[in-house]
């Protein structure tokens, strides 16, 4: 008879995250370190259970017209066909077209807080892609159809009681354009995902950052790989304005 139980290990990676963001409400007083706490906690997370085609971090993200994102608190990216992702004084700069899905983390969700992801989601999505055909050993694939970034919202607690009703749908639904989210996790509570018909679901398990983790996964399978980027649309931006030929 094995000496693991599936069950307990399932079941301890929700615990072992509650319990370190528990630890960050408690022993952090204030407000900006708890929060850069409380998205490391869950950026470290991800990191350890997503495939390692994906990587998370706390990120701006730029097109290749020069137009940057807000600052996202998590961010999934290729870490495998991007070919550049730059860092500067600790903060990873994303082309948008490696982008797989962006969250914001939070302590706490309230009707203010939902909007305010919402237009951090939508700050992504608006930036402009490229995608280019695809060569492979037998010819070229035409180029990849830009897949929908993943967007959404995590955090231990919520002001709503109950703290997955009808208020956090109406916040919700409240954007249902650039902004809107698919997926999030109150650990304390459970996780909801947006469904094929725009409407909202809630599961309120007893290990919800285990479900919202494996939900997450199976939306990131369904996107499958990011288009293949345009690096010399990017580059552009190093040419002087002067075009010097050589003789």
């Amino acid at each position: 008879m094995s000496a693991f139980s599936l069950r307990q290990l399932l079941e301890s990676l929700h615990d072992d995250l509650e319990s370190r963001l528990a630890t960050v409400r408690k022993a952090i007083g204030h407000p900006g370190s708890k929060g850069d706490a409380s998205e490391t906690v869950w950026v470290e997370l991800l990191n350890t259970y997503l495939p390692a085609r994906y990587q998370a971090a706390s990120a701006h993200v730029v097109d290749s017209l020069g137009v940057f994102s807000d600052q996202i608190d998590i961010v999934v990216f290729d870490r495998q066909y991007t070919p550049f992702i730059f860092k500067m004084s600790g903060q990873a700069i994303v082309p948008a077209e490696g982008v797989y899905a962006v969250f914001e983390a939070k302590q706490t969700i309230d009707a203010s807080l939902v909007r305010y992801a919402q237009e951090k989601v939508a700050s992504v999505r608006r930036l402009y892609r490229t995608s280019l055909p695809i060569p492979f050993v037998e010819g070229t694939l035409k180029a990849k159809s830009l897949p929908h970034i993943l967007g959404g919202i995590v955090a231990l607690d919520s002001e709503w009681n109950p703290p997955l009703g009808e208020p956090l749908s109406k916040a919700l639904e409240a954007d249902s354009g650039d902004g809107r989210l698919d997926i999030g996790c109150v650990a304390s509570f459970g996780s909801f995902a947006r469904d094929e018909d725009g409407g909202y679901h809630s599961s309120k398990t007893n290990k919800p950052a285990t479900s919202f983790l494996f939900e997450l996964i199976a939306r990131l399978q369904a996107s499958a790989t990011v288009p293949m980027i345009d690096v010399r649309a990017y580059a552009k931006w190093l040419i002087d304005p002067v075009d010097e030929r050589i003789a």
